[in-house]
């Protein structure tokens, strides 16, 4: 894995998209450079669920002036995450298409928790470390994060489906606001808070502010002599009772509130205020850190051997009984073929091999639900299991791999779209003659095997002696030999002396 001087987080966020370049200077993370833009990429998802065309305009004129400031960096060391709005919206895959071609580089649409875990990471990288567990609350556009960590490490964490953007359009829709609207908003909040309350109660000892919303009503508090620092209970009800005395957005004129700020505060206020009542919590810490901090932090751990994504892999072996021994003979020997075939000299090979290594040590997951398709059900649990570390399409890569590890592989509605890549479909090969060749489930010597590329198909070249030492390897050869030439890819077995 190379190391890297400089890395770069983008955030796409429901209300604003935010850019970070950084510099590494022994682990440490040092910004060196902060894009924001307010593009309410929330307002955009009408009754429908599909991103409109003025949000999607608005979000790929950002991105371009994004990509014209990361110009040059090599794609490992920039990671670019999309949030709430980008996970609810019914047309994001074909907006992330145009988003990427704008950027310049991939775009990851992370689960709830995944992003609750990077939003902790990167509070705790902002605050003093302290002994006692910290409650973090993240009010982002559309979803807020609940976390519940100690140190670096997140203990509990939950995303709900309320923000400041969806809830300013749904409870002060022509910026109107009143006080049955603003009970009515902080009731919502609260039930939705309830959920997390039997779990979370009595189990931190601060509570810590994150992102936007926060920081905006801490400014609006302090600079108008609501609170000495941070949040508190009772500067939220000042400020509660003058945002109803002004009556609409429009109209509130107070210390500390920006411009770009306005047309949300009034959903933060309410989910904020519903937070403190259900939590119970008096006062607030406010964080520097957040999303962009933590995708950093977290990007540096995979430079320097502390992949989370390593160790979500390991906890989902013992989680699900896997056969540790079976695991890793596959994994070595689909590890070995492919580094016989693998292209050289491209940027990605050691992303594409990790991602082999951990799709052949889940290849058996399935088990525990049932032997009969256990490949399908295997693929099902990665698919939609919530993994830290891993992107939803990180995890469809998993379940892509491990579907297609045995059995026919015409049936496989996607097989064709995901082996378009050359460099997939040798992940697929080499998965399943690790598989094919390690049925028997004992460390046996295998014979030498040359797996390599000729012209658009591939040869495996073995003995002959073993093979006809083997006559259920061999048929199963045979068998592969034709699933392949089913999909119109052609495998050879050639046997040596």
């Amino acid at each position: 894995m190379h190391e890297y001087s400089i890395l770069a987080a983008v955030d796409l966020g429901s209300n604003s998209f935010k850019l970070q370049v950084a510099r590494v200077v022994d682990d440490q993370i040092y910004p060196l450079d902060v894009l924001k833009e307010p593009v309410r990429l929330a307002a955009g998802v009408g009754a429908d669920k599909n991103l409109d065309a003025a949000s999607q305009q608005r979000a790929l004129e950002c991105l371009r002036r994004f990509g014209e400031r990361l110009r040059g960096l090599p794609q490992g060391v920039v990671r670019c995450v999309g949030t709430s709005a980008l996970r609810v919206a019914n047309n994001a895959a074909a907006f992330l298409q145009q988003a990427e071609a704008a950027l310049g580089y991939p775009i990851e649409v992370i689960a709830g928790r995944e992003e609750a875990r990077l939003v902790y990471i990167g509070v705790a990288h902002s605050l003093p470390t302290i002994e006692q567990p910290r409650l973090v609350i993240d009010i982002g556009g559309g979803s807020t994060e609940c976390i519940i960590g100690e140190g670096y490490a997140p203990r509990l964490m939950e995303s709900l489906h309320l923000g400041c953007v969806n809830y300013t359009q749904q409870y002060f829709p022509d910026g109107s606001v009143d006080k049955a609207a603003m009970k009515q908003a902080e009731l919502a909040a609260r039930a939705q808070a309830q959920t997390l309350r039997a779990d979370y109660a009595g189990q931190w000892h601060e509570a810590v502010g994150s992102s936007g919303t926060a920081r905006a009503l801490s400014d609006v508090l302090v600079q108008n002599g609501w609170a000495e620092s941070g949040i508190s209970a009772s500067g939220l009800a000042a400020f509660r009772v003058a945002l109803i005395r002004a009556g609409s957005l429009d109209k509130l004129e107070l210390a500390g509130l920006k411009s770009d700020r306005k047309p949300v505060i009034a959903g933060g206020l309410a989910i904020m205020s519903g937070m403190f009542a259900e939590f119970g919590i008096e006062q607030m810490t406010v964080a520097d850190g957040a999303l962009r901090e933590g995708v950093l932090y977290d990007l540096l751990g995979r430079f320097h051997h502390h992949d989370m994504r390593a160790a979500s892999v390991a906890q989902f072996m013992r989680r699900y009984h896997v056969d540790t021994r079976q695991a890793k003979r596959v994994a070595v020997l689909a590890g070995q073929l492919y580094a016989q075939v693998a292209p050289q000299g491209q940027d990605d090979t050691d992303s594409q091999r990790n991602f082999l290594q951990w799709a052949a040590q889940l290849h058996e997951i399935g088990i525990s639900i049932a032997h009969s398709g256990y490949h399908k059900h295997g693929a099902y649990i990665l698919e939609n299991a919530d993994m830290p570390g891993f992107s939803r399409k990180d995890q469809a890569r998993l379940a892509q791999l491990v579907r297609a590890q045995r059995g026919g592989l015409l049936k496989l509605a996607e097989f064709q779209a995901a082996t378009a890549q050359a460099d997939m479909r040798l992940q697929v090969l080499a998965l399943r003659l690790a598989v094919l060749f390690h049925r028997s489930r004992v460390s046996t010597a295998l014979p030498s095997l040359a797996l390599t590329c000729v012209g658009t198909g591939y040869r495996l070249a073995l003995s002959a002696d073993w093979l006809d030492a083997n006559p259920l390897t061999c048929t199963a050869l045979k068998e592969e030999v034709q699933a392949w030439k089913d999909t119109g890819n052609k495998l050879m077995v050639e046997k040596q002396a």
